[in-house]
């Protein structure tokens, strides 16, 4: 295998790495959500005025722009001073969606303030026929970026795996 074939591999490898995690030069636009409505749907709610939560359960479905989360049981936190929305955790069947990207977890945390969901339990991204997987995924919707990592755990890795895009011209020249 030549240099320069070893060189394009590594491009190529590159090149998925951030197509996958969706950092392109046209996408560094920042999109802040914070201001759009959350739209919550569920078979049961129960607020709590004093504590400042609403907690929903039974089939979730709660949006906020592009972004939709479904789980079992799903909690809003809202601030002290302003009455705003300030976290919203998921938990059990937890699936996210945001536009081409799909993530699986047990828990989640949005904080649509700064942008950020952290993916714990057993946590999964899908896009396309990429995946990766680690202890815990943060993932910045508004920066189109995520981290993953073991979670501090020796034992635990991180896993991804990049398919290669086809090529036209490459049938029958081998």
């Amino acid at each position: 295998m030549t240099k320069l074939h070893m060189l394009r591999i590594m491009l190529i490898s590159v090149w998925c790495l951030l197509s996958f995690s969706g950092i392109t030069a046209a996408a560094s636009v920042h999109k802040d959500r914070s201001s759009l409505p959350i739209t919550v749907k569920s078979n049961e709610m129960t607020a709590d005025n004093k504590g400042k939560t609403a907690l929903f359960s039974g089939k979730v479905v709660a949006k906020q722009g592009d972004i939709t989360i479904f789980s079992d049981k799903l909690i809003v936190m809202y601030a002290d001073k302003n009455g705003e929305v300030e976290k919203v955790e998921a938990s059990g069947n937890v699936r996210i969606i945001q536009l081409n990207r799909t993530g699986f977890a047990d828990q989640a945390l949005y904080d649509s303030h700064n942008g950020r969901i952290i993916l714990t339990g057993t946590p999964r991204v899908v896009q396309g026929g990429d995946s990766i997987s680690g202890k815990v995924i943060t993932y910045y919707v508004d920066d189109d970026k995520s981290d993953v990592s073991s979670g501090g755990d020796p034992k635990a890795r991180v896993e991804a795996i990049i398919n290669q895009p086809a090529r036209k011209n490459d049938a029958g020249t081998r």
